[in-house]
């Protein structure tokens, strides 16, 4: 099942939230920018996954929640991409913000995104007030300190790395607020689902190594190597490329056992699977097709 065009609806209705008259225009257009066009939608889908999983009684509800990870998600790339952190040209195969419209417009673009996520989850608790409070307190939680988004970016500064906190939060973060989330949104209970998204989350850092080793700039989208420039801890240099695609397959697999039981647990296996399948680099993708055979 593709989630894409019910993502893409939604993101764009609350854009347009955003950028309303009277508005700033290059501000209003870096929002645009940061947004679109997207990348794969991979948080947002996992959400809305869990929410069919669960029967998706309030669509809207999943929705809303969709888009408030997805812009999240988006002002995190902002930020990371600014010169005080990554100061990256590129992302997603186009200039990043702050090079396109300079980096006072960038910092107001993910803090814009920001709040037009949090806004967007109030504009939709009418559907259920005890639920958009539950989504707003765990993506809260998993965008901040202790252990969200920011504390992953504030390891960085650190002298000495708590390498698993780091990766929990800088990557794992927002994959467990998609399980989480999509679960609250449908009428679940949250916190069981916490284990699926950390184990997402770490197989996708392991990918992120493997295509920051791996692949150049024109395929990835955004600049290569920056484990290495920055002396960051990665899989591959610690594993070796086939240690390091065996290990997230590993722990993919151990995803799929982690699902709780509800009527899509099928689908939900299906859907991690075929996450395994997206993420491992090209060439070795190949290789794994032809090995089968």
């Amino acid at each position: 099942m593709s989630f894409a065009p019910r993502i893409d609806a939604a993101l764009h209705a609350a854009l347009r939230q955003g950028q309303a008259a009277p508005a700033p225009a290059k501000l209003a257009a870096a929002l645009e920018h940061a947004v679109t066009p997207g990348g794969a939608r991979i948080r947002p889908t996992i959400l809305l996954s869990i929410a069919a999983a669960c029967g998706d009684p309030s669509p809207r509800l999943a929705d809303a929640a969709a888009v408030a990870l997805e812009l999240m998600h988006c002002a995190s790339l902002v930020h990371d991409d600014l010169p005080c952190f990554d100061d990256a040209d590129v992302r997603r195969g186009k200039p990043t913000v702050h090079r396109a419209y300079s980096e006072p417009i960038a910092v107001l673009t993910g803090d814009s995104l920001i709040m037009l996520a949090f806004e967007t989850l109030a504009r939709a608790a009418g559907e259920d007030p005890a639920r958009a409070v539950a989504l707003i307190s765990v993506l809260a939680k998993r965008s901040g300190m202790p252990g969200g988004i920011c504390a992953g970016q504030g390891w960085e500064s650190e002298r000495e790395v708590d390498l698993s906190a780091y990766h929990a939060a800088k990557t794992g973060a927002l994959f467990m607020a998609a399980t989480e989330m999509g679960a609250i949104a449908a009428g679940q209970d949250g916190p069981q689902w916490i284990e699926l998204g950390a184990r997402i989350g770490e197989a996708f850092q392991v990918a992120d190594d493997l295509r920051d080793a791996l692949y150049d700039e024109e395929t990835l989208g955004k600049p290569v190597g920056q484990d290495d420039l920055h002396g960051r801890p990665n899989a591959v240099s610690e594993l070796g490329v086939e240690g390091a695609i065996q290990r997230m397959r590993d722990i993919l697999g151990g995803a799929i056992a982690s699902i709780p039981k509800c009527p899509g647990e099928g689908m939900l296996a299906a859907m991690v699977t075929a996450q395994a399948e997206v993420l491992t680099p090209i060439k070795w993708r190949a290789a794994q097709r032809i090995a089968g055979e």
